[in-house]
């Protein structure tokens, strides 16, 4: 028989030990939860957590169990401590144990539902501050509705869902996850809008849709995190128009994580079984919400394995600038390894006019295996619009190569007001780097090879001034140039 102590025998305990800390322990069992995964339990955690917050806030302690539940409200001060061995299971819509969407307003939204509603969340919290959710235990998102990948663009402004998302916060401050596992997470596992000076740290997420959604968000780290992915992005920066009003994404510092793209729960059982890829795999990126745009972004010391590596993408007249990547390394990568790319999509208010810009974004230290033979690299401002300054350096990729002649006069379409998917634009006129509509384009020390032989130049420039290669090592077919240079590419 399991035995739970009670947050009077702990207060008992602290007290004969010359300490008073436990005061602020308010253990669920004490208001009512049974952990059982059949009784519903978000009612005694919800009344833990006014409790704890009349009080002035505590740590709200879920012990060993599994604890059905529909909506947890987090409110300031909280700590919602999951001990190793407790699970939160989210609850079947049919036990309708969710909140209702919230109301977004009178004005058409510029971003999809997930992004707009967040009330009708499995753990969620507005306007809140110094809240966390910490612990070894789980977040079981059985419940939560997972909205197919393949018609993700087509919410635009409405509900997903009853129960659509693991951890959803917006307009927080002081935020702290650490330590936790999510499971299913449902159409977000964690979704942060509008947050500040947010800290997650250890967290373990093996999904069916995104992993964290970051949006409108300022100082913030990413440290130590697993993040699992097999049917959609890992890890996505946004500056959606959620707030509604343009909000930049900026000062996020991420580190030392891992993103795959193994099959939903082959990371937490240990199979490491490749999820095939569709849409998307496993990726990093910035976008494609972007009517804020991205500035001061860091990400170094990752490891990729099955993604879809690393997109950047400002498309909403937002302006992506001062981006930095070191120390990364992918294995099996799909689609394209690094794509950077700016269009005019424009998803938001109309009397909005400016252009999608991006500048100063430096890549270094990379090194990728069996990538896509579509390309390795691709660079694409807009007609008039151009990137500037983009430092690619010390960078190692391997292609399965296949690539035929005839590719190096395809003609690659403009983004335009084109969906940014790699996928669709398909293969390059160069197995290595494509680059257009650029200013400002230094390569150094780039290595390409191919497994069979490809019959594309290595590098195409298309539209690209101020550019400079040194050391690149890059073989092609006899009477294949290496360096192609088209509409006045200069060096």
């Amino acid at each position: 028989m399991k035995t739970y102590i009670s947050s009077s025998l702990l207060l008992l305990c602290c007290l004969l030990c010359g300490t008073t800390n436990a005061a602020t322990v308010y253990n669920v069992r004490d208001y009512g939860a049974v952990g059982d995964g059949r009784t519903l339990d978000s009612p005694a955690i919800n009344a833990a957590i006014e409790a704890a917050a009349n009080n002035g806030g505590g740590q709200v302690l879920l012990p060993a169990g599994t604890y059905l539940s529909g909506s947890i409200h987090l409110k300031s001060n909280i700590d919602l401590h999951l001990t190793a061995g407790c699970i939160i299971e989210a609850a079947p819509a049919s036990m309708k144990a969710y909140d209702p969407s919230e109301s977004f307003g009178g004005f058409p939204e510029y971003q999809d539902g997930g992004h707009t509603y967040f009330h009708n969340s499995l753990i969620w919290a507005e306007g809140q501050t110094n809240v966390s959710i910490t612990g070894h235990g789980m977040i079981d998102g059985k419940g939560l509705t997972k909205q197919d990948t393949e018609k993700a663009g087509q919410v635009q402004g409405g509900s997903i869902g009853t129960g659509d998302k693991a951890i959803a916060l917006k307009l927080c401050r002081q935020v702290t996850i650490r330590d936790i596992t999510i499971y299913r997470g449902g159409h977000f596992a964690i979704i942060m809008t509008g947050c500040d000076l947010s800290t997650i740290d250890n967290v373990t997420i093996d999904t069916n849709r995104d992993g964290f959604d970051i949006d409108c968000c300022k100082y913030m780290t990413i440290t130590n995190c697993r993040i699992n992915t097999p049917s959609d992005d890992a890890l996505v920066l946004k500056s959606s128009y959620a707030l509604k009003r343009p909000v930049v994404t900026e000062h996020i510092a991420i580190s030392n994580c891992n993103i795959t793209g193994f099959k939903c729960g082959a990371l937490l059982n240990g199979t490491y079984i490749p999820e095939p890829v569709g849409w998307v795999c496993g990726r990093f990126k910035l976008g494609t919400e972007s009517n804020g745009g991205y500035r001061n972004i860091a990400l170094t010391n990752c490891t990729f394995m099955y993604s879809s590596g690393l997109a950047f993408e400002e498309v909403d007249q937002g302006r992506m600038e001062n981006i930095v990547v070191s120390n990364i390394t992918m294995s099996h990568v799909h689609h394209y390894p690094i794509y950077i790319t700016t269009g005019c999509r424009n998803r938001g208010p109309k009397e909005v006019t400016a252009p999608s810009t991006a500048r100063d974004i430096q890549i270094s230290n990379v090194i990728a295996d069996d990538c896509d033979s579509l390309c390795s690299i691709i660079v694409t401002g807009m007609p008039g619009a151009p990137i500037h300054n983009v430092w690619l350096s010390d960078i190692r990729l391997y292609f399965k190569g296949g690539g035929t002649r005839e590719l190096v006069n395809k003609e690659y379409r403009e983004q335009g007001t084109n969906y940014p998917e790699p996928k669709f634009a398909g293969w390059t006129p160069a197995y290595g780097l494509y680059a257009r509509h650029v200013r400002g384009l230094h390569i150094s020390n780039v290595t390409f090879r191919y497994e069979r032989p490809d019959y594309r130049p290595a590098v195409v420039l298309d539209d690209v001034g101020d550019a400079t290669i040194q050391a690149l090592d890059a073989p092609t077919e006899t009477g294949v140039e290496q360096i192609v240079r088209l509409h006045s590419a200069t060096f």
